[in-house]
């Protein structure tokens, strides 16, 4: 007789590391969404509008850091979760959007 534990400790090691992924995944987008609003609405104004380009440079420079680290857990999403090919595009879009990833995470993600 054999015992069925160890393929359930393995798929529950998978749903365990799974559901990190997309939490890591979940954190980096929203973070990311709010340095694309922040740049748009609150730095780049400041910039232009009242000559204060300081801002610009902060966080473009962390919204380039958030967007880069959106890329590198987007791949796990698709490696090891599975995700469908075709929600690389939306992935994509989304971060190019402003608020899309607000959406995606909201759509996909939840």
């Amino acid at each position: 007789m054999t015992d069925i534990r160890p393929g359930l400790e393995n798929f529950a090691a998978a749903m365990n590391e799974h559901a990190a992924i997309i939490r890591r995944f979940r954190w980096i987008a929203i973070l990311e969404g709010l340095s694309f609003l922040i740049l748009l609405f609150i730095a780049m104004p400041l910039k232009y509008w009242w000559s204060m380009p300081a801002l610009v440079t902060y966080m473009g420079w962390a919204h380039g850091v958030l967007f880069i680290s959106y890329v590198v857990l987007a791949v796990p999403m698709f490696t090891k979760v599975k995700w469908p090919g075709e929600r690389m595009y939306g992935v994509g879009v989304a971060s190019l959007l402003p608020f899309g990833t607000f959406v995606m995470e909201r759509r996909w993600l939840r």
